[in-house]
């Protein structure tokens, strides 16, 4: 079967309409993990995926007749924009079943190119029991995503390609899977010409049917999939590229959103191109891989296999990679209420860049500040938090805390009838390590914090929103710190919105 599969792949038809895309190199990754990384950019195709090459492949070896009918496809997207070119390029009909939850970039671009978008389901298993009444009712023919050999072989010119290309020692090829189309495909044409280069897959923790099934020795369905890759949110793979995978792939990696979105930063910092989550799983994959083996001086390749991102997702992905890459630590510390507590707390931290803090007044007796810091390895964290608690200050390290992570760093704050005659300033100061800690320093100690707001946004300048406590005899003082701080300031004490979420409420 694995020559069957070498024969397929050789005269596949896939070079109407994609290219042949280059492997580069990525130096800024390389230097970091010690290892050489080479991207295969198949986000550079038309359809800014790999997905063009299975489909066209297999609608070019269709019967005429077949054409004539027309042809039907369910995906998430990248799939789904192959199977529409291919249609304008053959001049025939072409109908997609996508997710509700497809990101419009990807809907939008497959009705850009003729197909008709029938939107049906929660997930790419939803739409395609749906694609396969649509086909009976219509006389269509059925262009799977990844269960076809011929969209395998299609796939599969992507390792002839990389073989070509680097005809060097290689020691793992690293691409994502959803259903399996496109390992399956790399897997038996490179197991058959240089067996000895480990094929690794990469699932998403939460989508991670192939691993399941590979483990329990059968197809496991899923009851539900994550959808932040939904690239890859396959509930059950295929029954062919499980058969492949079984015989070819030499192991699967797990990854989390965390470290897709860091992959995505990595990609763009070599590349200046934003690949989709599923586009960057195999970058997330060899980066857990190389940590794990503690591996040197070898040849990765990497799959980007797709940029279909949409752009909404962006500050979700910047949110979430400092962490995701291990380089911000975020942690709930719990604090005296007392005059110079923050100047303590500020000792504590240190040097460290400061990324976030979090306060608002809310107990006589105990301040909860909820901050991020800068670091450069996930074990810098153990050791601040162990810092932090030996100055006295209890400690939560909320670093791999998904509920800390994704909502409650948003929801610090509110209402506090102990924010009374509270003076509210918006500040701006040149953002450089460092900073964030002079500023709490140079306060007078007889002013009370009573609400405190900053995240690095990667800006020249940082900005901070602060509540102050002062004493009347002391507002004078104030205006003296404020005009000798040299950084622009407002007071917005009677903001609308300051009054309507976070203004002082009687008791």
């Amino acid at each position: 079967m694995s020559a069957q599969y070498l024969k397929r792949i050789l005269t596949a038809r896939v070079y109407d309409v994609a290219r042949e895309t280059p492997l580069e190199p990525a130096p800024l990754l390389s230097a970091r993990l010690g290892n050489r990384i080479l991207f295969k950019r198949e986000d550079m195709q038309d359809v800014f995926s790999f997905k063009l090459r299975g489909s066209y492949n297999k609608m070019a070896h269709l019967p005429a007749e077949q054409l004539a009918r027309g042809v039907i496809a369910a995906s998430a997207g990248n799939h789904a924009q192959g199977v529409a070119l291919a249609a304008s390029r053959l001049g025939c009909r072409a109908v997609i079943v996508m997710p509700v939850t497809t990101p419009q970039v990807k809907v939008d671009a497959v009705r850009a190119r003729g197909a008709e978008v029938v939107l049906h389901g929660d997930s790419y298993s939803d739409a395609y029991a749906h694609s396969l009444s649509l086909q009976q009712s219509e006389g269509l023919t059925f262009v799977h995503p990844f269960d076809d050999p011929d969209v395998i072989a299609g796939n599969g010119t992507i390792g002839m390609e990389i073989l070509r290309q680097h005809p060097g020692p290689i020691h793992a090829i690293f691409a994502a899977i959803g259903g399996g189309g496109l390992i399956a495909g790399i897997a038996a044409y490179v197991k058959q010409v240089r067996p000895e280069i480990r094929i690794i897959g990469v699932q998403a923790t939460d989508s991670d049917a192939m691993a399941r099934s590979l483990k329990a020795g059968r197809r496991v369905e899923l009851a539900d999939v994550g959808l932040f890759s939904d690239g890859t949110a396959v509930k059950k793979v295929g029954e062919e590229t499980f058969r492949l995978c079984r015989e070819h792939v030499d192991e699967i990696v797990l990854v989390d959103t965390d470290q897709l979105c860091a992959a995505i930063k990595d990609v763009f910092q070599d590349t200046r191109s934003i690949l989709e989550p599923a586009g960057a799983m195999a970058i997330a994959g060899a980066k857990a891989y190389v940590e794990r083996e503690g591996l040197r001086d070898q040849t990765l390749v990497t799959l980007a296999c797709g940029a279909n991102m949409n752009f909404d997702r962006l500050r979700f992905v910047s949110e979430r990679a400092e962490i995701g890459e291990q380089r911000e630590a975020v942690f709930a510390v719990t604090i005296p209420e007392e005059r110079g507590s923050f100047r303590r707390f500020c000792e504590a931290v240190g040097p460290r860049n400061v990324t976030e803090f979090n306060y608002r007044i809310a107990d006589a007796r105990q301040a909860h500040v909820f901050v991020g810091v800068q670091i450069q390895r996930r074990a810098e964290a153990v050791t601040i938090a162990e810092g932090l608690r030996a100055a006295g200050f209890m400690t939560l390290d909320l670093t791999d805390d998904e509920l800390a992570k994704l909502h409650i760093r948003h929801l610090v704050g509110g209402h506090s009838p102990l924010a009374r005659d509270e003076i509210l300033y918006r500040f701006e100061f040149p953002e450089r390590p460092g900073a964030l800690m002079r500023f709490l320093s140079s306060m007078s100690p007889n002013w009370n914090i009573s609400l405190f707001h900053y995240r690095n946004h990667g800006a020249d300048y940082g900005r901070i929103l602060v509540g102050l406590q002062v004493p009347p005899g002391e507002k004078r003082a104030l205006r003296e710190f404020l005009a000798g701080l040299g950084y622009a300031h407002e007071d917005v004490s009677r903001h609308p919105a300051y009054r309507l979420f976070l203004g002082a409420h009687s008791a």
